[in-house]
């Protein structure tokens, strides 16, 4: 079986040993060459990157990549990995292939319908115009659109592996609708550049459709984190900076500046660690404190590992509390520590607002266990 996959990629990484994988450079054609295959040569739409996002890679892979009978997409942080949290060998990828026509990941299950999570973090024209492109130009798929549309579940990431001739399939179907609706609204908008990137956010919701109405037989799998985003590592370090200085109004300020221009950076694909979490949590109690007591955490402990490793622990006791009792070692923490009772009610919030979420989506929370 000739099966590649693709790390689509914008930065410069630590690309994979084995030779499945193999970088491509998406958007090539308007960045510095980062030594990566671009997606700027033959038939291309590297320029659009700024719409489509990873898009322009799979655009080139349909048109000028035909010496595969497989072919996939991953990320150069993200790939799909085995219920052992391995990376995906080739071996796996042929022998799950023999009875699955597509592998994915597993679905995201919303707290609300996809239309309305899209309309609260991007422009809504722009999915509802997806929404007509499909209604004229690809009817049969129109009634399953609108009935996921209103459900809670998606794709995510545009990654996935198929046979060349099923990909070559779905991408004249997807870019055809997407050159329908760049006709019929205005993507060069003021949007930053995250917000910019609509159609490439659409693709991972219509993958499902297109599976829906197909009737694929798919093998979700799980995804795993290779390293951290550049940009929620130097969050992170900005953040330490803050705190560093005792400035909770500056870090605050900076951390909302940050999730304005990037809604999805404290979603668990920046956020591995959970420690920009932690972070809002620090700002939040220090802020409350200061407020209160006229002093905060922060004049107790500014060093940024000393303090996610404090509340994680108070996360932690907060979490025994509720799950079989804390212990004598927790009393002697909360006072060794002076750990007030604003620390200790924000915490107590942290953990409703987690156990909401488990009750929101039981199965995805098992999951994570």
């Amino acid at each position: 079986m000739r099966l590649q996959i693709y790390a689509m990629t914008h930065k410069q990484f630590e690309v994979p040993q084995d030779s499945l994988y193999q970088p491509l450079h998406v958007g090539h054609i308007c960045a510095a060459d980062l030594g990566y295959p671009g997606d700027d040569v033959g038939d291309n739409i590297s320029h659009l990157n700024c719409y489509y996002s990873e898009l322009t890679g799979h655009y080139w892979l349909w048109k000028n990549c035909n010496d595969v009978d497989y072919i996939g997409t991953c990320h150069y942080r993200r790939y799909l990995i085995n219920e052992q949290e391995k990376v995906l060998t080739k071996k796996e990828y042929e022998y799950l292939l023999k009875d699955y026509d597509l592998i994915t990941t597993k679905r995201v299950i919303l707290n609300n319908s996809y239309h309305y999570g899209f309309s609260a973090n991007h422009n809504i024209k722009a999915l509802d115009c997806t929404g007509e492109v499909i209604r004229d130009l690809y009817p049969e798929y129109y009634d399953t659109f609108i009935t996921l549309v209103h459900e809670n579940e998606t794709y995510f990431g545009n990654m996935f592996v198929t046979s060349k001739g099923l990909f070559d399939q779905y991408c004249e179907w997807l870019f055809t609708i997407f050159a329908e609706v760049s006709n019929r609204i205005d993507l060069d908008t003021d949007e930053d550049a995250y917000h910019k990137r609509v159609l490439g956010f659409i693709s991972e919701f219509l993958l499902l459709v297109w599976v829906r109405v197909n009737r694929l037989k798919v093998y979700e799998c799980k995804v795993g984190m290779l390293g951290e985003k550049a940009e929620t590592r130097e969050l992170k370090e900005t953040l330490a900076e803050y705190f560093k200085k005792k400035d909770i109004e500056g870090a605050m300020q900076y951390f909302m500046q940050v999730k304005t221009a990037r809604p999805d950076v404290m979603m668990e694909a920046s956020d591995v660690t959970g420690e920009l979490r932690l972070c809002m949590q620090i700002i939040a109690t220090a802020g409350k404190e200061q407020a209160l007591y006229g002093h905060s955490v922060l004049d107790q402990e500014n060093d940024f590992r000393r303090l996610i490793a404090l509340f994680t622990e108070l996360n932690n006791l907060t979490y025994r509390k509720h799950h079989g009792g804390t212990n004598l070692a927790d009393a002697d923490f909360l006072k060794e520590n002076e750990i007030s009772e604003v620390a200790q009610e924000t915490a107590e919030a942290v953990y409703a607002s987690i156990a909401r979420a488990r009750e929101c989506a039981p199965e995805f929370w098992e999951k994570r266990k």
